[in-house]
């Protein structure tokens, strides 16, 4: 969680807790939903389907330049892709959350590092960060996974929002979101996103088992070649250890 729900008044944020599963511990805010998970043996790895998917944004830039681009997440969730582009990747990473038993949850149980040169953990509301003007056009990739501890839907989720995440991009940035949910809400999502990006910029994935679909919006909508997609996909997996050549079975433009 990393904003209040856009119609509502100041609410009470959820306890925090994890649970272990074998090697695996997830985190819950106060249901049985999980809202994050770590592998123990391998904590900056990132551990779920979709969570992975969220590293999409790299099909569309030079796996050279990625250490000198700007990741920044809004809600932090188990702090999966927080680590992974600190740790991983070398970027710069801003990540924005609520709630601040989360962010002590994070350092306390799934391998958070402190803040240094660069990273940055923020407690804010991001749709504040998102309408502010500070971080206007610095963002490279920008990970939304904002739900409630219901995980019923998106706490942000509309035109206006998805414009001010758009404002946040560089020329070549992407923002990538989970959407879990309905296919109405999902369809409802979709038409938001196109309003303020436009619908060529829209990519998206298949759901997974569990019902995540991934979503990626362009800045610059850019329609690569599928050599030029593959091979970077062989790169991610080489470099990073993604999975990525198999996202391209799934992964298309949402208006071809």
């Amino acid at each position: 969680m990393a904003s209040r729900k856009q119609d509502s008044s100041p609410v009470d944020l959820p306890e925090v807790d994890f649970s272990d599963d074998g090697d695996v511990r997830h985190l819950h805010l106060g249901t049985p939903w999980i809202q994050g998970s770590m592998n123990l043996d391998a904590p900056y790895d990132l551990e779920l389907e979709y969570i992975q998917r969220m590293m999409a944004w790299l099909l569309f830039v030079d796996p050279a330049s990625v250490g000198k681009r700007h990741a920044m997440q809004f809600g932090l969730g188990a702090a999966a892709l927080t680590k992974f582009c600190r740790k991983r990747l070398l970027m710069r990473t801003t990540a924005i959350e609520l709630n601040p038993q989360v962010v002590a949850a994070c350092r306390l149980w799934f391998k958070l590092p402190a803040d240094d040169s660069k990273l940055s953990v923020i407690l804010g509301d991001a749709a504040e960060v998102a309408r502010h003007g500070h971080w206007a056009g610095q963002v490279d990739a920008l990970q939304v996974d904002l739900y409630d501890h219901d995980a019923a839907a998106p706490v942000l989720d509309s035109k206006d929002f998805y414009a001010d995440c758009r404002g946040l991009l560089t020329e070549d940035g992407c923002m990538t979101v989970n959407l879990f949910g309905r296919a109405s809400s999902y369809e409802r999502s979709l038409e938001k996103m196109a309003a303020a990006f436009g619908p060529g910029a829209l990519w998206a994935f298949r759901p997974t088992r569990e019902g995540n679909t991934v979503v990626l919006a362009q800045r610059t909508p850019l329609r690569p070649e599928r050599q030029v997609l593959a091979a970077r996909a062989e790169i991610i997996q080489t470099r990073w250890g993604l999975p990525s050549p198999k996202w391209l079975r799934g992964f298309k433009p949402v208006h071809p």
